[in-house]
């Protein structure tokens, strides 16, 4: 009798003897984003491959600016956690007077003031700081918008919804998106907006006049 002739490695799936999962690859994040309207309307972003950037998605950012208003002529923007800048720059790109982008890593940094320059984005401003530090020394009161999209699983947005509470203007806003709404507002403010879109929550809330 013969021996049956040795089994082939799968390459694909699980091996049923095993009890080992097969690893998939990674979900890879697009090379670049687009911006949606005003002065830089259809130009394009980078996006590095670091980790915990994860863009907000074109539909999730045209709601964000339905809910501000097409145009922000004249506001001061805080896009607090910047990674490729598509907050910051599309707040700067609707009107926005002055457009603050804080990112602590230094690659992406340079991209960001690469993009600026490229864009001729006067109103951009880039500084290299960790977000929660910076709000924490920053003047109050200081922003009409606080935008803030933290590394998506850092569970950072309480602590950085509370740090943004202070900095917005009577009637400025602060808006968070992440893979779970907070549960109570930030002291001082009041929900405005709130949405599901996949696996990402916005919430979207307001300073008492």
């Amino acid at each position: 009798m013969k021996n049956p002739a040795p089994r082939k490695p799968q390459a694909h799936g699980r091996d049923p003897k095993s009890t080992r999962p097969v690893i998939k690859p990674a979900t890879r994040h697009p090379g670049e984003v687009r911006l949606i309207a005003g002065l830089y309307r259809g130009r394009k972003l980078p996006v590095a491959d670091r980790p915990g950037l994860r863009p907000t998605p074109d539909r999730v950012r045209e709601t964000l600016f339905n809910w501000l208003g097409q145009t922000l002529d004249g506001w001061r923007v805080l896009d607090a956690f910047a990674g490729s800048g598509a907050l910051g720059f599309e707040a700067a790109s609707r009107g926005a007077a002055e457009a603050v982008l804080l990112e602590l890593d230094p690659a992406l940094v340079a991209s960001l003031r690469e993009s600026r320059e490229r864009l001729k984005a006067e109103a951009v401003k880039i500084e290299r700081s960790e977000a929660l530090r910076w709000m924490a020394g920053c003047t109050p009161q200081r922003f009409e918008a606080v935008l803030l999209d933290p590394p998506f699983d850092a569970g950072l947005g309480a602590a950085a919804a509370a740090a943004a509470a202070r900095l917005v203007v009577p009637g400025g806003y602060v808006y968070l998106e992440g893979p779970a709404p907070l549960a109570e507002a930030p002291a001082g403010l009041v929900l405005h907006r709130s949405q599901r879109a996949g696996a990402v929550h916005s919430q979207l809330w307001q300073a008492p006049l």
